[in-house]
């Protein structure tokens, strides 16, 4: 059976993307790996096993085009509502929390942010399958 490990993006500032993802997500540094032409940067933090891999192409100066298949990774937090204000106090700018209805009933709580690279992350509120 596949574990799911990690989730590659390439991003064009490594410092810049590593204060974004521990501001937003609280994920840290796990590892750090440096080739003559890119750097591996992983995190994680200690609630999950999986973690984003930041790839850094040396070579790089021009953004990334995410084209229009690239979707968002998806995070589940305790209090929506709490999350939402201390991004928004930090300077991270989400978006309007929605709530989500499927036959009547409540199926999801989110908002959405964006890193440093226009990579959407969704923050859902832990409910139901989102847990």
């Amino acid at each position: 059976m596949a574990k799911l490990i990690h989730t590659m993006i390439r991003v064009l500032e490594e410092d810049r993307s590593v204060a974004f993802y521990k501001t937003a997500l609280g994920l840290d540094v796990a590892d750090r790996f440096a080739f003559d032409s890119f750097t591996l940067v992983y995190l994680r933090n200690a609630q999950n096993d999986v973690e984003i891999e930041l790839t850094i192409n040396l070579d790089r100066a021009e953004p990334y085009d995410l084209g229009d298949g690239y979707g968002h990774v998806a995070v589940a937090v305790e209090d929506l509502d709490a999350e939402h204000a201390r991004m928004e106090a930090s300077g991270i700018a989400p978006a309007p929390i929605k709530e989500f209805f499927r036959d009547g009933s409540l199926m999801a709580r989110f908002f959405f942010i964006q890193d440093p690279d226009g990579y959407k992350i969704e923050i859902l509120q832990r409910h139901g399958r989102y847990v």
